[in-house]
């Protein structure tokens, strides 16, 4: 179960998927980098959006910002689409005894159709508290540094039931959002909390995941998980990174740092400020997309009422 899909997950956004040589390859990671406000968002939900015509589900978001803030993934959804986000609680105690049964027994009580939320699972989960907090190593004192290590620790389960879960119900894409910049990545609780999810959820054998949400309860559950396999080169993975830069021509001409996120995922996408003239407007470009042709040009794009819209030609 393991390379990439050859099947293209549309990115919701109409001329974009032309761009891409149909749309984005299926089992491999998009990262998406932009300053704030510069539309990452909308772009992630537009993605999430389509997997219910396309897969017959919406994907889920995954958020892992710990500013004061909210990134207002409710708020668009629910103008762009009518899509109710529904949230899974990452503080509850995950309950692993009866987990297949209540994954599967929402379609068959009629409590949630195809392309809605899970009621217990939800298909948002905010990881961390809105604490403001720096998130790198190099900005935190020690306690603070293992207060940040004990609360992913303990929230780490919430995290692979949420993925897990959706993906045994037939979700197969996931946005990731809420990373915050970072001089050394490997610093960054953010990016030690995405490694995580990508190579031990999303890329990992669905029965190897299920060991790690079941624990020492695994054998009880085993056959359950062997009858629930999926194959993760299906799952696509859009993560949305922001940025110090927020012109695009400096967001271009940055340098990728061998083992940088950026330098490792199959598709990078760079949104920012363009200028003509003396207007300031809103350009995508393809940085890179592996194993496809794609357009090596800037394309000029707007915020609409449904999200990200092309503008050129």
């Amino acid at each position: 179960m393991s390379g990439a899909g050859s099947a293209r997950q549309s990115t919701g956004v109409v001329g974009l998927d032309e761009l891409l040589g149909g749309g984005l390859i299926s089992g491999t990671l998009t990262v998406v980098v932009g300053a704030t406000g510069i539309g990452k968002t909308q772009l992630g939900l537009q993605f999430a959006s389509a997997g219910d015509e396309q897969e017959g589900h919406r994907g889920v978001v995954f958020d892992c910002s710990s500013r004061g803030d909210s990134q207002s993934h409710a708020e668009y959804a629910r103008r762009m689409f009518d899509w109710r986000l529904t949230a899974m609680d990452a503080e509850r105690q995950v309950d692993v005894e009866d987990f297949f049964s209540r994954v599967g027994s929402a379609h068959r009580d009629g409590m949630a159709k195809v392309g809605e939320a899970h009621p217990t699972l939800g298909d948002y989960l905010h990881i961390f508290d809105y604490h403001g907090r720096r998130v790198t190593r190099r900005d935190l004192d020690w306690d603070d540094w293992r207060n940040w290590q004990a609360e992913l620790n303990a929230r780490l389960r919430a995290a692979i039931a949420f993925l897990y879960g959706n993906f045994v119900r037939g979700v197969r894409r996931v946005v990731i959002d809420g990373l915050e910049p970072a001089d050394r990545p490997g610093e960054s609780i953010q990016f030690n909390l995405f490694e995580y999810v990508y190579h031990q959820i999303l890329r990992k054998d669905p029965e190897w995941v299920a060991r790690d949400l079941f624990r020492e309860a695994y054998r009880r559950h085993a056959e359950d998980a062997a009858r629930h396999v999926y194959d993760p080169a299906q799952l696509g993975c859009l993560l949305l990174y922001t940025s110090h830069e927020t012109m695009l021509d400096d967001l271009i001409s940055r340098p990728l740092d061998e083992g940088d996120v950026l330098s490792n995922a199959n598709t990078l996408i760079y949104m920012g400020k363009i200028r003509d003239g003396n207007r300031l407007g809103r350009g995508l470009y393809i940085s890179k997309h592996r194993g496809s042709v794609c357009e090596e040009r800037i394309v000029e794009y707007r915020i609409g009422e449904r999200g990200l819209e092309m503008t050129s030609d």
